[in-house]
């Protein structure tokens, strides 16, 4: 994800979250993992989600902890099945947090320095 070296574990992770047979593509996967790595403080650009997702990936982003069932039943409702929102909630929730660990790992490296 990003140049800083994750530990092999958190790397198998992330590697898992996009490589495995799911319901819904990679590439999908992928945006909605980097937008909420972005905004959780990676240093690369948001990338582009459905709008129909941007609501819902932002606020897991930001702040999972106020993630409704009314934010699921409003995406299955414009058509996504429960696998699918499962998988997208797996790989918004890993780039928040992976983006956050590196930022930890980044800080930790300067204050050895």
């Amino acid at each position: 994800m990003t140049d800083c070296d994750l530990p092999a574990a958190v790397q198998q992770l992330v590697e898992a979250s996009l490589g495995l047979a799911a319901e819904t593509p990679p590439d999908l996967r992928r945006a909605v993992r980097d937008r909420a790595a972005a905004l959780s403080g990676a240093d690369r650009p948001a990338a582009d989600v459905p709008e129909d997702l941007r609501a819902f990936v932002d606020k897991v982003a930001r702040h999972a902890h106020r993630v409704t069932d009314e934010d699921f039943a409003a995406l299955a409702a414009a058509g996504y099945r429960e696998d699918e929102l499962f998988e997208l909630t797996i790989c918004a929730a890993l780039g928040a947090s992976v983006a956050r660990f590196e930022r930890g790992l980044v800080a930790l490296g300067e204050a050895s320095r």
